[in-house]
């Protein structure tokens, strides 16, 4: 089933037994039962030490708090994996949770920066009717499929963790619990919470290339069950990339009413602007990026891409008893973005448009000092439109000695999509080696292009049983009923209309033996399905088709070793879409496509003592396209590298001071299906040294420690396309408490 390497191979054995030795088989109690976002509250006391002793013969429990100015990465508890705050060890499905600690110790701001720590998840760019945060998740684009509190974010802008708690990834085919999409799983964002008490904090960072940025988190108790919390921020952020410049800020206030009684409202927003200078990158030559300098920038100086968010969330949640909870959410959103965006479209052999363009990775005995890029515009604005409403009822009953945990819901929702292109005319062709930084020129006109208006509703049911047959056998089982009816209309493009209504029955499946209170073995089924107007855009010629669908199989353990203190997973996962559109002839697709994804992927986070911590995964994918009738019939999928690894680690050297750091580990890729453009793997080092206080934190943070040159985001169109990843960046952050 597995062709591993040899790296994949000693990896995977590491993983598959972790420290198999009597003193770790242990019973000890953990240390934590809380998430690890309520581990440290703000103003938490210093020196509150949980030291526990185990019992004889068994290691110690580490006092994760003996350090208190020591963040924690460790999560216990997700919400992605059964709709309700659950175990990771009651989860049967790989789980990466990355907390607001680690994305602290690493000076991570930006989503792409907060997802480099979940092994699988590869970055892709802005592309059609498409702009935004693209993500690759176990081989299979997951730009559909990223969510805010539960609830689809559908709206293309690029996110930022300002407001975040956690992000939770979710591996694996997952429709039962999301409905349409999560193919390669799916990635939540949790938003940080009003509390009952009184806290704020203010945040200040500079950096070289002209990074400056800053944060306030301010939670104000209102009465003895209600609370309000406001974050904001504002940013200026340069690149060691010409030109790139983001200026970028937002609001995000929430209030809380009856917390710690039987009825909770919660009522939120979120409400941010983006101008940022979009970069799509460098053309390929001879099968590998350009081999031009990392600064190297093929837009132009009065490009930019603004955006704004609109975010509104209500919630109630009212508790009859301790058994039977019900749930009713309503998201409201709106997003629209302005794009003036110019990308590099060709390699040409001369300054002319007339010139020969190079195809197919590019090959030419020329030196890029003889070569120009033809440039094109990509210029639009895009409108979304959204409104959901989930109703969950949760149920805890027993039936004999069985004990039964039942979420059932309901959800509908509503999307709508426009898209008015332009394109610009009689654009530039630049040299490839020290392009101009220069504005529009005078002579170049814009045409109105074509305008795109869809929207979609979607209706689901579910029911999901996590059944417990004694204290050491849970069984999971679930079904979704979706209605999805979509419809689009094109000013030019083809076709001018088109609708589709499609009904599936996603599926979920999950068997776990826990034979001690710190270890758990799990086998896994799920399913997804993707239709054709799953992101309100069609190809043409697909719009007839039934949708695409994918299985997944997923065998795993997880375990919780010295005292909870460190958590270690490990799965086995096979994802296959048997029915992938592939294109039959220039007038037709058919379902006739056969994409395959094996892999294994192990994760550890936790302390190893109370004050050497660490956060780590790794993924391996042997990924195949089985069949296909374009012609890409076994080659690798796009942007799906075979290793994937990400390593961070902190040490507290004294009470105060702290040094960490780690590595990013990707190996090489290829830009498009075709794989006629090869990308270099990489590993990247970043470093970290902070003083932490009482009431302040000072932090510096070095990014790409060794100056590395490799390519972060891939853009298949055009040939393939490759995104340059920051040089070494060196980032000082003060972050005030009162």
């Amino acid at each position: 089933m597995f062709d591993h390497t040899p790296l994949a191979t000693a990896l995977a054995l590491a993983f598959a037994v972790p420290f198999a030795t009597p003193a770790v088989a242990q019973t000890a109690p953990q240390t934590a039962s809380q998430p690890a976002a309520d581990k440290n509250p703000p103003n938490a006391p210093a020196n509150a030490s949980t030291n526990t002793v185990a019992d004889s013969g068994t290691l110690p429990a580490i006092g994760v708090a003996a350090q208190a100015e020591q963040q924690d990465f460790q999560a216990e508890r997700s919400t992605v994996g059964a709709k309700t705050p659950t175990a990771l060890r009651d989860i049967p499905q790989t789980v990466t949770v990355i907390n607001r600690d680690l994305l602290a110790s690493q000076g991570a701001t930006s989503f792409t920066d907060a997802l480099r720590n979940a092994p699988g998840v590869t970055i892709g760019a802005a592309e059609g009717g498409q702009i935004g945060n693209n993500i690759n998740l176990r081989g299979f684009t997951a730009q559909n499929d990223i969510y805010l509190d539960g609830f689809r974010d559908r709206n293309q802008y690029y996110r930022d963790t300002f407001d975040l708690d956690s992000l939770e990834v979710l591996y694996g085919p997952s429709s039962m619990l999301f409905g349409r999409g999560s193919t390669g799983g799916v990635i939540n964002q949790v938003t940080k919470k009003a509390q009952l008490k009184d806290f704020a904090e203010v945040s200040g960072m500079v950096g070289t290339d002209d990074r400056y940025r800053t944060t306030v988190d301010v939670n104000h108790k209102l009465t003895d069950t209600a609370a309000i919390r406001l974050n904001a921020f504002g940013q200026s952020l340069g690149s060691t990339r010409d030109v790139m410049k983001n200026k970028d800020f937002g609001i995000a206030p929430e209030i809380r009413f009856g917390i710690g009684t039987p009825t909770e409202v919660t009522l939120s927003a979120l409400i941010q602007h983006n101008h940022d200078m979009p970069d799509y990158g460098i053309q390929a030559l001879n099968g590998r990026p350009s081999p031009v300098p990392r600064n190297t920038f093929y837009g132009l100086t009065d490009d930019r891409t603004i955006q704004d968010v609109q975010i509104f969330t209500a919630a109630i949640k009212h508790k009859f008893s301790d058994a039977l909870t019900l749930t009713n959410q309503t998201q409201l959103s709106h997003s629209e973005t302005d794009a003036r965006e110019t990308a590099p479209q060709a390699v040409l052999t001369g300054p002319l448009s007339s010139s020969t363009a190079l195809t197919n990775g590019n090959f030419t005995t020329l030196s890029p000092s003889q070569l120009f890029i033809k440039l094109q515009s990509h210029d639009r604005v895009i409108e979304n439109r959204a409104i959901y409403n989930d109703t969950m009822l949760e149920y805890k009953f027993n039936t004999g000695p069985i004990k039964h945990d039942l979420i059932a819901g309901f959800e509908i929702g509503h999307d709508s999509y426009s898209n008015q292109a332009y394109t610009r005319n009689n654009l530039p062709i630049v040299p490839m080696l020290n392009p101009p930084i220069m504005d529009t020129p005078s002579n170049v006109t814009t045409s109105v292009g074509n305008y795109a208006n869809s929207g979609a509703t979607e209706i689901g049911a579910y029911l999901n049983d996590t059944v417990s047959l004694n204290q050491h056998w849970k069984v999971i089982g679930g079904l979704r009923w979706d209605r999805f009816q979509a419809s689009i209309t094109n000013s030019i493009n083809a076709p001018g209309y088109a609708s589709q209504t499609n009904f599936f029955t996603s599926v979920r499946a999950g068997v776990i033996y826990q034979p001690t209170d710190w270890q758990s073995y799990y086998v896994s089924y799920g399913t997804s399905f993707n239709p054709s107007l799953e992101n309100l855009t069609v190809t043409n010629l697909t719009q007839n088709l039934a949708p695409e669908s994918t299985k997944s199989y997923e065998v795993g353990g997880k375990w919780d070793l010295f005292g909870g203190n460190i958590s270690v997973t490990s799965a086995f996962f096979r994802e296959e879409m048997d029915n992938a559109r592939t294109q039959v002839s220039p007038t037709e697709y058919e379902l006739a496509g056969d994409i395959r994804v094996d892999g294994f992927q192990a994760g550890v986070t936790g302390h190893i003592t109370d004050k050497w911590q660490v956060f780590g995964g790794y993924t391996y994918m042997d990924a195949v396209i089985l069949k296909a009738l374009d012609g890409t019939q076994g080659h690798t999928p796009a942007n799906t590298p075979r290793n994937t690894l990400t390593l961070w680690t902190t040490y507290a050297i004294t009470p105060h001071w702290e040094i960490g750091g780690g590595p990013i580990y990707m190996s090489p890729r290829y830009a498009s299906n075709t794989n006629y453009v090869r990308v270099p793997g990489y590993t990247r080092w970043d470093a970290t040294a902070a003083y932490h206080a009482k009431k302040f934190d000072v932090r510096l943070n070095l990014l790409n420690l060794t100056n590395k040159a490799y390519f972060d985001a891939l853009i298949p169109s055009d040939g393939g396309r490759s995104v340059p990843g920051i040089g070494r960046t060196l980032l000082a952050t003060f972050d005030y408490r009162f």
